[in-house]
């Protein structure tokens, strides 16, 4: 098994984000890569968590190739076999690539987070506990936390590669991208998300939100990034929920509680540095995304290069 803390590559790197590094291969492609880095309350710790960029990169790949025939997308490959044997050059970094890796067409990143809620969850919640309701609309009254949304809310919010993305109305979306664009990534977000809640419903996962990324090939609208993950979502077991508490879920739960209890205890002011992570918060951290991964593929997630 190869950890990955840091994802360096003989290639143009265009970007480096709290998990992924994207690489420019030529005018047409780019390469992502998920590293095994781990943040939480916007914070990046020093440990990684083992297996995470590979669950986010082959996740992301099972369910793009759930909707090939109706949602277009950015992915080309996420086979490291194939990646290498478009790209010979990165043959020595073979251990790197393995499970983590994804090329992709080249996409005008459209600068819209597009996130979808079933259910009155994380910030949505904070917000409409304290002001009734969400990106300063109102909700109906008398929800609890964790109450199931019928219809789903679209719920957009602002990209931030640095703190807190922003709830915006979808009326300021469509400031930003004008009517017609914001109305099909109303729809496809919409529409990934359904089948995605539907499938996930099957395999006992509840998937409480999510939010999605869209860019722009050719004048055409794609899926791109990662889709219906741990880190994109919340994933929550069907057989637990109980609306009017915080659910139990299949993320970085372990790794939050933790630093919870260190903030609470007054060892950690909430911003950088982090502390140090117990060997037992990383492993069970890294169990939770492994399990995400079996429940929905229904099969172990592959082994990783040595």
């Amino acid at each position: 098994m190869t950890i990955v803390g840091r994802t360096d590559l003989p290639l143009e790197r265009l970007r480096r984000g709290k998990v992924r590094d994207v690489y420019a291969v030529d005018e047409h492609r780019v390469l992502l890569v998920a590293s095994d880095r781990v943040s939480a309350f916007d914070v990046v710790m020093h440990e990684v968590v083992p297996h995470k960029g590979a669950v986010l990169t082959q996740l992301t790949a099972w369910w793009l190739r759930q909707f090939e025939n109706d949602v277009p997308h950015h992915m080309l490959s996420a086979d490291a076999g194939e990646i290498v044997r478009e790209l010979p050059g990165l043959a020595a970094h073979r251990g790197t690539l393995e499970g983590r890796a994804m090329l992709c067409l080249r996409a005008e990143v459209i600068p819209v987070e597009c996130v979808v809620r079933g259910y009155l969850s994380g910030s949505a919640w904070k917000e409409y506990n304290a002001r009734g309701t969400l990106a300063g609309e109102p909700l109906a009254a008398g929800l609890v936390e964790s109450d199931r949304f019928d219809p789903p809310v679209f719920s957009p919010a602002t990209k931030a590669d640095i703190g807190h993305d922003e709830n915006i109305t979808v009326a300021q979306m469509r400031e930003l991208v004008g009517d017609a664009v914001a109305a099909e990534l109303e729809r496809m977000s919409r529409h990934v998300y359904g089948r995605g809640r539907d499938v996930a419903a099957t395999r006992g996962i509840i998937i409480a939100d999510t939010k999605f990324e869209f860019g722009r090939v050719g004048g055409r609208i794609v899926l791109i990034d990662e889709v219906l993950t741990p880190d994109s979502s919340r994933f929550w077991p069907a057989d637990r929920y109980r609306p009017g508490r915080t659910q139990p879920s299949f993320d970085k739960q372990p790794l939050r509680d933790y630093l919870d209890g260190e903030r609470k205890a007054g060892r950690w002011n909430g911003e950088a540095p982090p502390p140090t992570l117990p060997p037992e918060v990383v492993d069970a951290t890294s169990r939770r995304y492994r399990e995400a991964y079996r429940l929905l593929t229904g099969s172990d997630l592959p082994a990783q290069g040595a």
